[in-house]
């Protein structure tokens, strides 16, 4: 099995920071990329940034100079630094990896999500 555990989530002021730490841990063999999905009340679930073993990253129009994405490889661990935070960021926001098992067999994984909220 593998997991995903998001941290760092809460309550903050609009034009403050959060940052945000995803974990991976389980049966891994190789991860190829990891990445933040958001998902605002009564809205779909939406792409905020990706970034591969390479440390190629992509990034939503919305987070673009705002938000960065980086990963520490050893750790299996990604995070997201955000900063100049707007209301419309208020979101469940979801981890995800895409990885290899130690079976060899391909997988998509998600967190359990974290909450944050932009609200003065």
């Amino acid at each position: 099995q593998v997991q995903l555990v998001e941290s760092g989530g809460g309550l903050v002021q609009p034009g403050g920071s959060l940052r945000l730490s995803c974990a991976a841990s389980g049966s891994i063999f190789s991860i190829h990329a990891m990445g933040w999905y958001r998902q605002a009340l009564g809205k779909e679930r939406e792409l905020v940034a990706t970034i591969t073993s390479g440390s190629s990253t992509v990034y939503a129009e919305s987070a673009k100079g705002r938000f960065t994405i980086s990963r520490d490889s050893a750790k299996n661990t990604v995070y997201l630094q955000m900063n100049s935070l707007k209301p419309e960021d208020t979101a469940v926001y979801y981890c995800n990896a895409d990885l290899t098992t130690s079976t060899w067999h391909p997988l998509s994984a998600w967190g359990q999500g974290t909450l944050v909220t932009v609200s003065s």
